[in-house]
Formats: structure tokens, C-alpha cells, sequence
């Protein structure tokens, strides 16, 4: 039996995978998580979510399924206000010689 190949992964999947722009696809799933926990501890369905976020139920599932092409990061944020979750944003740096990056803290 061959010996199998493990790789430690950076700590985000989108840039492991080699997805362009990986912090910004990972802050996007985080939101979206949010969103979808919010959505379900309230126990709304896709139609009433969709009504709260003034968009239709198949855009909802599309979130929810984590299907983000169509969902900025500032509409992420505006469906989380929708919902009644707070946002605070947190600028911090610049980093000497490098990029910044942008990560969503949970609390």
C-alpha cells in the first residue's frame, strides 16, 4: 500500500486551490455563512428571506448553496444590516512591502 501524500493547506482553501483574489473569496464564504446562520436560526424560509433581502427565492438558494459570483462583497454586507446583524468594519495598517488582506471576525 502506497503512502499517501499529505499537504498542510495555508489556512485558506480559495488559495490553495489557486482561485484568484483568494481573501476576498473567503471573506465572501464568511459572510455568506453568517448570512445563512442568521437565515436559519430565525428559522425564515428561503421565500421570506428573499423578501427581507429584496431579492428572489432562487437568488436566496444560490447564496445559500454558496454560489457568490453574483453577490459583491458590499451586498453581503447589506443582507447581513437586512437581517439585523451589525457590521463593523476594522481598517488596519498599511503593511511595509506587502498587501493587505481582509478577513470577517466573527463574535
Amino acid at each position: 500500500m502506497a503512502a499517501e501524500r499529505v499537504e498542510r493547506g495555508s489556512g485558506n482553501v480559495f488559495a490553495d486551490l489557486g482561485v484568484p483574489e483568494p481573501g476576498l473569496a473567503l471573506a465572501k464564504a464568511d459572510l455568506a455563512a453568517r448570512i445563512l446562520l442568521v437565515i436559519e436560526r430565525e428559522g425564515l424560509t428561503q421565500a421570506a428571506a428573499g423578501k427581507r433581502l429584496g431579492i428572489g427565492q432562487p437568488k436566496v438558494s444560490a447564496l445559500l448553496r454558496g454560489r457568490l459570483e453574483g453577490f459583491s462583497t458590499d451586498r453581503l454586507v447589506r443582507f447581513l444590516t437586512l437581517l439585523g446583524c451589525d457590521v463593523r468594519i476594522s481598517i488596519s495598517g498599511p503593511r511595509p512591502g506587502g498587501h493587505g488582506a481582509i478577513r470577517v471576525v466573527r463574535s
